[in-house]
């Protein structure tokens, strides 16, 4: 694949590597960041050799410290810089991937970085990272998904201690509250993620993108709603269903 300006994007038989690459900015995510991002994503939901992708940052200080406010936030006209944002729906096209998507998290995990995580089907986090929502602090909120997605993952009271008192956390307490799903050394990171990576990748791809769909989309329904559902995905399978709903 031709190279981009903010990341770099490797296909390793079965699984897509995502590297944010602006290192020397902490990662922090910008506007060519976000077209090339959503370029990239599209390749992964289209491209039927990839089972299973993982989203890092390159550099050791941060995955991603935020976004970048003076892109944003601060070009004239004001409206115009937010609606610049919003102009390709990056949040979406993540969440419409049926694949797993692992996210390989160091240092800095801040705004956009901990949305972009949150996009992700599993977190792995090194021994170093450092979770925060500063929006409210600086006079703004979440724009990316973070006033929905992390309620939904860590429960409405751990969100709201993040989102209103700008209070940090460290990844041992990001695993305890459910935002990591494992804590690893720093130096075990990578190799990590591509052990789950390839774990996920020896998987059928269709149980494992059926899986995904019925989690996903249960969570927004009511339990009967989401065991129909469940039995509906099944059948697609082929298999019998041994519950009791009809």
């Amino acid at each position: 694949m031709s190279a981009f300006e903010t990341l770099i994007y490797e296909k390793q038989g079965a699984i897509a590597w995502v590297t944010l690459n602006r290192p020397k900015v902490l990662n922090i995510y910008n506007i060519r960041m976000r077209d090339d991002l959503f370029e990239v994503l599209g390749s992964i939901k289209d491209d039927p050799d990839v089972r299973v992708a993982v989203l890092k940052g390159a550099g050791e200080k941060a995955f991603c410290a935020g976004a970048d406010l003076s892109e944003f936030l601060t070009a004239p006209p004001p409206v115009e810089a937010r609606r610049v944002r919003f102009e390709r729906d990056v949040w979406g096209l993540f969440l419409s991937i049926s694949k797993p998507f692992i996210a390989a998290l160091h240092g800095f995990v801040l705004g956009s970085g901990i949305e972009m995580a949150l996009c992700c089907d599993i977190r792995i986090a090194s021994d170093d990272a450092r979770f925060g929502l500063p929006e409210a602090a600086l006079g703004i909120i979440p724009a990316a998904g973070g006033t929905q997605t992390l309620p939904r993952a860590v429960g409405t009271a751990k969100a709201m201690d993040m989102l209103l008192l700008n209070r940090w956390i460290d990844a041992e307490e990001a695993r305890g509250i459910g935002l990591a799903n494992r804590v690893v050394p720093r130096g075990q990171l990578l190799a990590k993620a591509d052990e789950m990576a390839r774990r996920i990748a020896s998987h059928d791809p269709v149980a494992l993108a059926l899986a995904k769909q019925s989690v996903v989309l249960g969570l927004d329904m009511v339990l009967g709603e989401g065991l129909h559902l469940e039995k509906r995905l099944a059948m697609k399978l082929g298999l019998p269903h041994c519950g009791a709903v009809s």
